[in-house]
């Protein structure tokens, strides 16, 4: 590009920017005084966006788990389960709208950025993405159909998490950005964590910070378990000392939280989880012993409420409660998730194809069913899909790996990804913000491993953006 090109699209970029501003001056003069300040951050967003996709990068991880949430809508229920749902916003939400519209306008401007660089997800991705779309499409029609705009704002809500991911392909470069963005991540994991802890005094349940009157523990510990599999994945393959101190002080402090959510699928995440670093790790023996003690202390030094809440799981209540072997039954939380799945087995059926659209059917607590029931067939088939290549994609990175960073990172997500697919068996794992932005913030890191790490003189791996083809 010559420097006449240059110099006239900065110029259209600065008067652009100038333009808008005079244009939000003339807003703000007639708004209250919030919703000035809000626009004002907004505006301040969008404009580092345009300037660096990485600034970009840090405010959101820095949002991530510190945005209140934002109601639209209500809900009402029967039979125990919401009729209308509610669409829950967050500022990160907002945020990670600004900033994706900032770097589309970037790339638009800067035509030499690219706008999707090619990766074996891109297509998962917009399959999965178009049969949400489509599916949704026919659930609005009819008279009881799905309301348009809250169909549309919870398959926004879906894609969003797949910016972030193209975001970190398309700009990370060298190993010091992922060196960088991990530290951002583990700091922001950290406050988390004290913040939580701050909580066990007080009694009830650790939930993430600005969750309002509707805490929800269980994302919260969802996100706990993700990040401690990056924390033991780094620990075991870095070799300085001084990492190993800062990585193992952050473990006490993520699991005495999370212990504290008394989230029963952030602790059966913990298991396959664990498992996974045993398969993985070429020294296998300290991890088994460890396993080991954990098994014979854990029972005599956890908290009373933590040992309550598991073995309320099989407490047995009168009308609610459901047999699953013999004498043993579950609790009446459970027995109610059961019996979810078992209606959204029986709405497929209905509509096998493309099911009833996103929030067309019953509100369900658990990934995969709901996936089945809202997008039929043809979603869950790209759904799996996507997860299978991610999986694959990040067992390759790691078996690849060299650097101990790098190695590290491929071990620790692939143990998150295990945690997430259990976790998701009984929660919308992979529809929750707070789970979905750390996720796919480090599954873009992971699949550019290769990349990163291959000699300077190989061919580069990544094709060209994906709308160019290959």
């Amino acid at each position: 590009m010559s420097a006449l090109s240059r110099e006239l699209r900065s110029t259209l970029l600065y008067a652009l920017l100038t333009l808008s501003l005079i244009g939000c001056a003339a807003i703000i003069a007639r708004i209250p005084p919030t919703t000035a300040v809000l626009a004002a951050c907004g505006i301040t967003v969008l404009v580092l966006s345009l300037v660096s996709t990485e600034i970009a990068l840090y405010v959101l991880i820095f949002s991530m788990l510190l945005s209140p949430e934002i109601g639209l809508g209500g809900g009402a229920s029967e039979g125990g389960m919401d009729t209308k749902r509610e669409v829950a916003i967050r500022i990160d939400d907002l945020l990670l709208v600004v900033i994706g519209f900032g770097w589309l306008a970037r790339n638009a401007i800067f035509k030499e950025l690219g706008l999707v660089r090619q990766t074996a997800l891109n297509r998962p991705i917009l399959v999965y993405m178009a049969a949400c779309a489509l599916s949704t499409a026919f659930g609005t029609m009819g008279e009881d159909g799905i309301r348009p705009l809250t169909g549309f704002f919870f398959v926004l809500k879906f894609f969003e998490y797949y910016v972030v991911y193209f975001m970190v392909v398309n700009h990370v470069q060298e190993r010091q950005q992922v060196k960088a963005l991990l530290v951002a991540m583990l700091v922001v994991c950290a406050v988390s964590s004290l913040i939580g802890m701050a909580q066990l005094p007080v009694g009830g349940r650790v939930a993430a910070p600005f969750e309002g009157d509707r805490s929800e523990p269980n994302t919260f510990g969802g996100y706990l378990v993700l990040m401690l599999s990056v924390v033991l994945g780094l620990l075991l393959n870095l070799p300085s000392r001084r990492h190993k101190r800062y990585l193992f002080a952050l473990i006490p402090l993520i699991v005495l939280p999370l212990l504290g959510t008394l989230s029963r699928a952030s602790w059966s995440a913990l298991g396959p989880m664990y498992f996974t670093f045993i398969v993985l790790h070429k020294r296998r023996a300290p991890l088994v012993i460890v396993l080991i003690l954990a098994l014979f202390v854990g029972p005599l030094v956890l908290p009373s409420g933590v040992k309550n809440r598991f073995m309320y799981t099989f407490k047995e209540e009168k009308g609610w409660s459901k047999k699953i072997a013999g004498d043993v039954a579950l609790d009446a939380s459970s027995s109610a998730r059961l019996e979810s799945w078992k209606q959204a087995i029986e709405g497929w059926t209905k509509r096998p194809l493309l099911g009833f659209g996103v929030t067309g059917f019953y509100f369900l607590d658990a990934q995969y069913f709901r996936v089945l029931v809202e997008t039929g067939a043809v979603g869950l088939a790209a759904f799996l899909w996507l997860l299978t290549t991610l999986f694959r994609e990040a067992l390759r990175a790691y078996r690849q790996a060299r650097d101990p960073l790098f190695k590290g990172l491929g071990m620790g997500f692939i143990a998150g990804f295990v945690a997430m697919l259990t976790h998701a068996v009984s929660s919308n794992t992979f529809i929750i913000v707070r789970i979905m932005e750390p996720f796919w913030l480090l599954a873009g890191l992971v699949v550019l491993l290769p990349i990163l790490e291959a000699p300077a003189h190989a061919e580069p791996q990544l094709a060209p953006p994906y709308w160019r083809g290959n």
